[in-house]
């Protein structure tokens, strides 16, 4: 089989860059075996030139300049690994004005500038690819640019965030509190020291509105997306859903209706028949849900070094092998503007707690504020009596306006002391 060198150039060599070089150099033989082709890594951009590495690396090949590899001669293919949105952008703008393909692991980046960058990548003719941007080793960019092209996709629901499931499965499965299983988390590395991009729900965010661009065509940045955490879902709540027939997950949801975009990560009580339900641990998976198709589940490793690298090398070896045939893979199309529909304006069914005084007609009055928003109860639930009487009720479909206007009267009420936990349910959104 004859054979041709593409050279790679990668901006950053941390977990993920450092793991990429030695698949590549791992995997050189079936590379060859399946595309015709040798990767070459030629220049890569690290922070720090004396900080020691998981690979080695030849003289030369190491520079603290991300430009130089981007402008490099011996570089045919950029791989962006730095993350952020400056300067990465305005070195993947440069690259694809040069007329060189960039693979990309960034969501922050592509939730809130993506656009422009596949509008150059369309002008310059080269691929610009990120499988990884999303939910790590797990294929569905590809699906949803290539596989599912020709589909109607009208919702994508998935959990997308490893170290919020991690967290939420430990507390179902053996009662740990948030506390515990979030330093447990840490101490497993699913966590940073900081962890409030994941527990608040801005990874899943991120990650949700690159997905509606893809899955629906539409211009979506980070902060179109409706987001909340999971830090208020406490162990009581966990009881409650295992009780109604429900786990709780962190869902990423992306859905079309009538022209209008709805997209929103929050925590949700899931039904333990659903396939969502038994994603474990860190993983992650992703449901789709499309006209024809019916309904698709993608699971796997949604992170880590192997998995996303693995992600990564396969859109290093797709764009490779496009740029040694002068062609482009499956475009994105061009993202149009669409109307993001506000979090007021959807639809789902709720559960929520309120701490009451148990005395005659505090039942009756509650009920009056969901009858005057026209919320109707399909379920309520009383433990305890007296002073320390704890409501539950789950609602059937209703619009997000209507439950807060019934929170803020129910909360008026003298004989509640508080508005407990609010969870939406999954099964009857719209």
């Amino acid at each position: 089989m004859s054979s041709d060198v593409v050279r790679i150039g990668i901006l950053g060599c941390g977990n993920v860059g450092s793991a990429l070089v030695r698949l590549i150099n791992e995997n050189q033989e079936s590379i060859l075996r399946r595309s015709g082709l040798v990767l070459e890594v030629t220049q890569v951009a690290v922070r720090n030139l004396k900080r020691g590495r998981a690979v080695s690396f030849g003289d030369g090949v190491l520079t603290d300049d991300p430009n130089a590899v981007v402008n490099h001669d011996a570089v045919d293919l950029v791989v962006e690994l730095i993350g952020g949105v400056e300067p990465a952008r305005e070195l993947i703008l440069n690259a694809l004005a040069l007329g060189k393909p960039v693979v990309t692991a960034n969501k922050e980046l592509l939730a809130n500038v993506g656009a422009e960058l596949y509008e150059a990548a369309a002008a310059s003719g080269v691929d610009l690819l990120f499988e990884a941007s999303v939910a790590g080793g797990i294929p569905l960019m590809r699906p949803l640019r290539e596989s599912l092209a020709g589909e109607r996709i009208e919702r994508v629901m998935g959990i997308v965030n490893g170290t919020t499931n991690f967290i939420l499965t430990q507390m179902t499965e053996f009662g740990t509190s948030f506390a515990d299983a979030l330093a447990e988390a840490q101490s497993l590395g699913f966590a940073e020291s900081d962890p409030t991009a994941d527990v608040e729900g801005y990874d899943a965010a991120a990650k949700a509105a690159i997905i509606a661009s893809i899955a629906f065509g539409a211009q979506v940045v980070a902060s179109d997306v409706y987001r909340e955490g999971i830090s208020g879902v406490s162990a009581d709540d966990i009881k409650a859903a295992h009780e109604l027939g429900y786990v709780i997950k962190l869902l990423a949801m992306a859905e079309e209706l009538d022209g209008a975009i709805t997209v929103r990560v929050h925590p949700a009580m899931v039904p333990v028949d659903h396939p969502l339900a038994s994603v474990r641990g860190s993983f992650n998976a992703v449901f789709l849900e499309g006209r024809a198709v019916g309904d698709l589940m993608l699971y796997g490793r949604g992170a880590g070094g192997d998995p996303t690298a693995i992600a990564v090398l396969g859109d290093v070896i797709d764009a490779a092998t496009n740029l040694h045939r002068n062609a482009r893979g499956a475009t994105i199309g061009t993202l149009t503007r669409k109307t993001i529909r506000p979090i007021d304006e959807v639809a789902s069914q709720f559960y929520l707690t309120v701490d009451v005084e148990d005395r005659p007609g505090v039942l009756a009055a509650i009920a009056n504020a969901f009858g005057t928003h026209r919320v109707s109860i399909q379920s309520m639930k009383q433990q305890g009596q007296g002073d320390e009487a704890h409501l539950i009720f789950v609602t059937h479909l209703a619009p997000e306006a209507a439950l807060a206007a019934t929170i803020r009267d129910v909360r008026e009420l003298d004989a509640v002391k508080r508005i407990g936990s609010v969870l939406r349910v999954i099964g009857g959104e719209k």
